[in-house]
């Protein structure tokens, strides 16, 4: 056995690494069947004799393969190991650690298989025919870490010879991300990309690749100048391989320094150190610097600054802002062109690529995205001119751009015919929650409501409530005062005027709202002065009001304040629904599975009558949610054992449901775990539950509690709500601090209104 160590003079990182990948398992990928494989009936279907059917019809027709294997969705990771990364030539075995990585970003970011293959061969022809031989078996090749100039023969005609998608990533991965960035910063600079002079640093396959492709874009070739080892690129300069002679133009400049002199984009991709503060100090107005060479780029943003403040920079490292990372890129290019069953990876899918990145730096960026790079805000701007690696939202917004470029230019073998429903799908694939996102959003969009955000003055409210008018989703309404909203609204670079503001103490209904409430709450201690002081001053009281008054459809609170000191605001003005009971729900997303918790925090020790009444509310909030709900009362006993006094509420609970002849499932007292069980019946044939249960009855809060966040800490769930039920109007209590996607998602679910009566 190795040592789980390296040697005294590794890096602490090195010694983590090597652990890393060698435990528990060593390496970082491995298989997991997609079909149940517990039977001897499973087994034939999935071998022999089963096996033979999907093998006649894909004999018979060739593409059936995507129908009936995974083709599809899987990609062959492939290198000779003659370029890894920047340790150069070390051998094809030496590259297997680098591909299981690349294997996994494909899983991670884009929900596709990938396996790597490493190839012995140096020699291009060799190698080429090594690969045609088995790589149909593939949905797509990802070639990687192969050396220039032998890169790009081998890329060209594997993409000849071959009908499924071939692309080099370290050639067009960084091209497509650095395009994406190089439109941005030319939006921020006010200039036009077709006027842009470039000077390239670095002639390899990577920087090369970048060229064509911002060429493709626009950039004219007369304004752009190659400098590689040797200096400049110019006309009759001898020694040139075909690929960088094409780029050769006619000028007298010789060196970097003459070359970058009045540019107004420095592009590297060569080795560290090579940007002199001379050379940035040089080049035009407002320049556009990409130092992409890894680890050490071509000069440190701090270096720059010693110089000049007026530069767009980016670089390939992870702790400067703009980072030109490639899994921006080739996980979801992949998604795309494998979705349509292209035919190849082409130009105007790499700029489709590009442009679709540019665009979604553009948009207002999620918290949890900010949140991850420990920062306070990414805004579109000089320091944010390329989206972030973790940003939830790549893999619906990029693959369908490729996808209908591949159409588009002909290389489609399935277009898509619905891009919407295709953007869903895409959601669903890394994301449980969006299903159920996407039904809520989906029915409001079909009729707007009004939504009061009581905590309007708050940047993330603000930010929420404009994201939530600007989706389609309803009208926003902040309570506020005009001028810390509208102060607060430039500030995040919104009109001032973007969103309806209504100030508590100023509004027209001050009086109406102060004259009901007074009715109200005359006979609880409360006076004329106590109230009108109520309506004035606090936000909620007022928010709540609007609903009772019909103002407003729905209203979300709670960033600011903890959810029982706002409960006891709202019930101030607004009592529960006739019949019904207040009960605050959470959903539990896993993948295949969406469990539905309750009560999780109104009703501290329900008894039975109150449990009875909890299941009814949670029942019909899972029918609102599309859900056929199956309902099963929790306790640490199953059908009274261990007997205990404290499963009598549970069993009355449960009674009281039998008298009231409700029309869903439900059964109990029940563990967790039998509950979930789907073969239960065979101890308890006598179990009402026709499905594993989906509507978990709690027995206390702080039981509810406990479940949820271990389900979510330790059992990888993702949780949506709480969400508040039963209230006489949609009422939303955010947790303390929510995300502006929290926020967003509650003011959903309040203009869905979890009471009403299912259709």
């Amino acid at each position: 056995m190795p040592a789980d160590h390296p040697s005294d003079t590794a890096s602490a990182l090195d010694a983590e690494a090597l652990r890393f990948h060698m435990k528990p398992t060593p390496g970082k990928i491995g298989l997991a069947a997609t079909k149940p494989m517990a039977t001897q009936r499973d087994l034939a279907l999935a071998y022999s004799p089963g096996v033979a059917a999907p093998v006649r019809a894909i004999a018979a027709d060739p593409d059936a393969a995507y129908d009936y294997t995974s083709k599809g969705n899987m990609v062959a990771v492939v290198s000779n190991g003659t370029a890894i990364l920047g340790l150069g030539n070390l051998g094809a075995m030496a590259s297997k650690p680098v591909m299981e990585g690349k294997a996994v970003l494909f899983k991670r970011f884009a929900d596709l298989d990938a396996f790597d293959v490493e190839v012995e061969y140096t020699d291009p022809d060799k190698f080429i025919e090594c690969v045609k031989g088995f790589g149909n078996s593939f949905g797509g090749i990802n070639l990687e870490d192969i050396k220039a100039p032998e890169c790009f023969e081998i890329e060209r005609r594997l993409r000849e010879e071959l009908d499924i998608p071939v692309m080099h990533d370290d050639q067009h991965g960084t091209a497509i991300i650095a395009a994406a960035g190089l439109i941005n910063a030319c939006d921020i600079t006010g200039r036009k990309i077709e006027d842009l002079k470039v000077v390239l640093c670095g002639a390899g396959a990577a920087g090369l690749s970048v060229l064509e492709l911002i060429k493709h874009l626009g950039v004219k070739d007369e304004n752009t100048i190659v400098v590689d080892i040797e200096g400049v690129v110019y006309e009759g300069r001898p020694g040139c391989h075909d690929r960088l002679a094409k780029h050769a133009i006619k000028t007298d400049k010789r060196t970097l320094a003459e070359a970058a002199k009045g540019a107004d984009c420095l592009l590297g991709l060569s080795a560290a150190g090579v940007f002199t503060k001379e050379i940035i100090g040089s080049l035009a107005p407002r320049p556009i610097v990409f130092a992409m060479a890894n680890p050490t780029p071509e000069i440190t943003p701090e270096e720059v600054a010693e110089v000049r403040d007026d530069v767009i920079m980016a670089t390939g490292r992870s702790d400067y802002p703009n980072q030109v990372n490639n899994v921006l890129g080739f996980p979801y290019i992949f998604r795309g062109a494998l979705d349509v069953r292209a035919t190849e990876i082409n130009e105007d899918m790499k700029v489709a690529a590009a442009r679709a990145l540019a665009a979604l730096a553009r948009e207002d960026v999620p918290d949890e995205v900010a949140n991850a790079y420990k920062v306070d805000r990414l805004q579109y701007g000089r320091d944010y001119i390329i989206p972030t690696p973790f940003d939830p939202r790549l893999i619906y917004w990029i693959p369908p751009f490729v996808a209908e470029a591949a159409v588009k230019s002909g290389v489609a073998r399935r277009p898509i015919d619905d891009i919407e429903h295709y953007k869903q799908h895409l959601a669903r694939r890394l994301d449980p929650t969006a299903s159920m996102q996407q039904r809520i959003t989906a029915a409001i969009r079909k009729e707007p409501k009004r939504i009061v955000f009581a905590e309007g003055e708050e940047p993330a409210v603000i930010r929420a409530a404009h994201a939530f008018e600007n989706q389609g989703l309803g009208k926003a309404i902040l309570i506020a005062r005009e001028d810390v909203a509208k102060q607060n609204m430039r500030e995040l670079g919104l009109p001032d005027d973007a969103l309806e503001i209504c100030n508590a103490r100023l509004s027209e209904h001050n009086s109406e709202y102060a004259e009901f409430l007074y009715k109200r709450l005359q006979r609880k201690g409360f006076l004329r002065r106590d109230v009108q002081r109520r309506v004035n001053n606090d936000r909620n009281v007022f928010a709540a009001c609007m609903l009772k008054m019909g103002q407003a459809d729905g209203m979300v609170t709670g960033v600011t304040r903890h959810s029982n000191v706002v409960m006891k605001d709202v019930k101030l003005v607004l009592g529960p629904a006739e019949g019904g009971r207040v009960v605050g729900i959470a959903s539990a997303i896993t993948p295949g599975r969406t469990l539905l918790i309750s009560d999780v925090t109104v009703e501290e020790f329900p008894d039975a009558q109150a449990l009875a009444e909890i299941a009814c509310a949670t029942a019909n909030a899972a029918k609102r949610l599309r859900l056929t709900p199956h309902v099963a009362f929790l306790s640490y006993s199953s059908f009274g054992n261990p007997p205990g006094e404290r499963t009598e509420k549970i069993q009355e609970a449960v009674r009281i449901l039998d008298r009231m002849g409700v029309d869903f499932e439900y059964e109990g007292e029940m563990a967790a775990d039998v509950a979930l069980d789907p073969d239960h019946h065979r101890l308890y044939p006598f179990s009402r539950l026709t499905q594993p249960a989906n509507v978990l009855i709690m027995p206390a809060v702080h039981s509810a509690s406990i479940a949820l966040r271990l389900l979510k800490s330790a059992g990888g769930a993702t949780v949506i709500g709480p969400m508040l039920v039963g209230l006489e109007k949609p009422v939303q209590i955010a947790r303390l601090g929510s995300s502006v996607s929290d926020i967003v998602n509650l003011a959903g679910v309040a203009a869905y209104d979890l009471n009403t009566v299912d259709a």
